[in-house]
């Protein structure tokens, strides 16, 4: 039997397949990136939405999944948790730009107010309740990290050389980079992407700096 949960759990299932967020799916399917947000989910007076046929028709084809595969993931109700085994704890979800924007964080990197949209993450594998995620936008960060990845940062954890990181500059700038060389004085990052350079900050320019613990590709 269809219900509301199922058919959503399966589109999170399906998007979680080809290593995307519920976004990045709504995006690779030509339609509103918000279109399967957990915001929008549900009506501002507590009603059910479901996603047009029409949605799952365009999502079916930009994935290249049948329609009996669908149905499988309806049944089954696969999807983050069930894989796992861990029960899954919704986490808030930014995206670069507005993490660029102002007003999403305090000085050490942490999210702060609410109404974020959010994505599944298996708790046991949750280091701090801090725990966010961001979503990749552009290329800049290929080849490792594409367009609609989400990354799972901890602005609680501590970082060293080698580690994959998130830095915020006073300036306004996000970007995820390799950690080459932390001192009381500076940071030195090393490009993920051969076309655009390194970066080098001192402290006082830098607004936060956090490691990535997981990312979905």
């Amino acid at each position: 039997m269809l219900s509301h949960d199922s058919i959503w759990r399966a589109i999170d299932a399906l998007a979680e397949r080809h290593q995307l967020s519920p976004s990045g799916l709504a995006r690779r399917a030509g339609l509103d990136p918000t279109s399967f947000n957990k915001s929008k989910r549900q009506s501002p007076d507590g009603r059910d939405r479901w996603p047009s046929t029409e949605s799952i028709s365009k999502v079916l084809e930009a994935t290249g999944a049948t329609i009996d595969q669908f149905m499988a993931l309806l049944q089954s109700g696969s999807g983050p948790s069930s894989r796992t085994g861990l029960p899954a704890a919704g986490i808030p979800l930014i995206g670069f730009a507005q993490a660029g924007a102002g007003g999403f964080f305090d000085d050490g990197g942490f999210p702060v107010g609410q109404g974020w949209d959010e994505v599944d993450f298996p708790v046991a594998a949750q280091s701090k309740a801090s725990v966010y995620a961001l979503e990749v936008q552009g290329d800049s960060m290929l080849p490792l990290y594409r367009d609609g990845d989400v990354l799972i940062v901890d602005p609680g954890a501590s970082v060293r050389r080698g580690d994959r990181v998130v830095l915020k500059s006073c300036e306004g700038e996000v970007m995820a980079k390799i950690l080459a060389r932390q001192t009381s004085r500076g940071v030195e990052l090393l490009s993920l992407n051969p076309d655009h350079p390194n970066r080098s900050f001192e402290m006082k320019d830098v607004e936060w700096i956090a490691r990535i613990v997981w990312a979905s590709q």
